[in-house]
């Protein structure tokens, strides 16, 4: 591959965050009134907008609903996030070191909110490895819609056969075959080895330090 930009994915790829946002979901459906869902379904909405997840969990849900849910689920995360504080996962600020030392652009697309994601990175200290960052505020339509990485390409100028998407769910995967770019799909986020291959990764690691060796 003749690579010169990385398009991360946040949550369960770079962050390990699946704590924080099981719990705050189910706190959410809690305070609202809902039936708590349990933590696999919860999980397999994660890289989705929380829209689109809380749309998933509750498809009979009004959108005024939707939004409300959306903004109880903001402010408990500010909250828990206080209390428990999401770690990247490990060697993932070695690695993007090395693959900046080693001359490749690299970037974040997320479906979490941009203000969310810049804080995140900045906390984690890997905000300076990051070139551009996108959030889910940033694009009409997220993952697995081809529009994050298409935007990203597009301010970059750099051409989709010279990137790569790396994400832990399908809908990064897809996104990133929508947009013509390469994938490389992570087994310990959120989904697992075989949702990775039906999604049709071309690559699929377990651990973000053999990333370089792919390059």
């Amino acid at each position: 591959m003749k690579i010169k930009l990385i398009i991360f994915d946040f949550d369960g790829t770079l962050g390990d965050t699946r704590a924080n946002i099981i719990m705050t979901m189910q706190e959410t459906m809690r305070v609202l009134g809902y039936p708590v869902a349990g933590e696999e379904a919860i999980a397999a909405t994660i890289g989705l907008t929380l829209e689109d997840g809380f749309r998933e969990l509750f498809p009979g849900l009004t959108e005024r609903d939707i939004l409300r849910c959306a903004e109880v689920y903001r402010d408990l995360f500010e909250k828990n996030r206080r209390k428990m504080v999401p770690k990247l996962f490990p060697h993932v600020k070695e690695t993007l070191n090395l693959l900046k030392e080693r001359g490749y652009i690299l970037s974040v697309a997320s479906s979490r909110q941009s203000v969310s994601l810049r804080g995140f990175l900045h906390d984690m200290s890997v905000e300076d490895c990051i070139s551009y960052i996108l959030g889910a505020d940033n694009v009409e339509k997220s993952k697995p819609d081809p529009e994050p990485v298409l935007k990203t390409l597009r301010e970059l100028g750099i051409p989709a056969e010279e990137s790569i998407v790396v994400g832990d769910m399908p809908v990064d995967i897809i996104m990133g075959l929508r947009a013509g770019a390469a994938t490389c799909g992570v087994t310990y986020g959120n989904s697992s080895r075989d949702d990775l291959v039906e999604a049709g990764a071309g690559y699929i690691i377990d651990d973000i330090s053999e990333l370089p060796g792919l390059l």
